[in-house]
């Protein structure tokens, strides 16, 4: 059974008590020809005026680049044995811009939410390191899921659904 809530503030504190937990996410992404792609990652999430904000710090592989120009949605799927989860369907834009680079590395030295991030140091230089790069994940529709009982609620952002 699904609940739509209309405010993220009402899922927020289960989104990141999970994601916190589970940590790493499958982000699926689809080829030109419609076939998925999957590979686990992990993002690290904020809240801006009120709804969520994903970054992931990454390597533009010629597979990711590829389907995300040629489609930019993408889902990030988390999970444990204990059933609970957490999924994700964004928008996700390539952000490479030194002071978002920035943004992002404090983002995963804080852990965001706690728990969720690592330390970009043992990928890369620094936030200035030209093999770093950033996407910006924007949520269009979260839902997370209790394992115990498989309650589920869904947001949506304004005008999505």
């Amino acid at each position: 059974m699904s609940n739509h809530v209309t405010s993220f503030a009402e899922i927020k504190g289960q989104f990141d008590a999970y994601i916190g937990d589970i940590v790493y996410a499958t982000m699926t992404t689809v080829d030109r020809k419609g076939r998925p792609r999957a590979r686990v990652l992990i993002p690290v999430w904020e809240n801006v005026d009120g709804r969520p904000l994903g970054w992931l710090a990454t390597y533009r592989t010629p597979v990711k680049a590829a389907h995300l120009a040629g489609n930019p949605h993408s889902t990030f799927s988390y999970w444990t044995p204990r059933q609970n989860a957490v999924s994700v369907d964004t928008v996700a834009t390539w952000a490479d811009d030194l002071e978002t680079k920035y943004h992002v590395w404090g983002l995963y030295r804080r852990t965001s939410p706690q728990g969720a991030g690592y330390d970009l140091g043992n990928f890369w230089r620094d936030p200035g390191d030209p093999k770093l790069h950033v996407l910006r994940l924007e949520p269009w529709r979260v839902q997370v899921i209790r394992g115990s009982d498989l309650h589920s609620r869904i947001w949506y952002a304004p005008g999505k659904r």
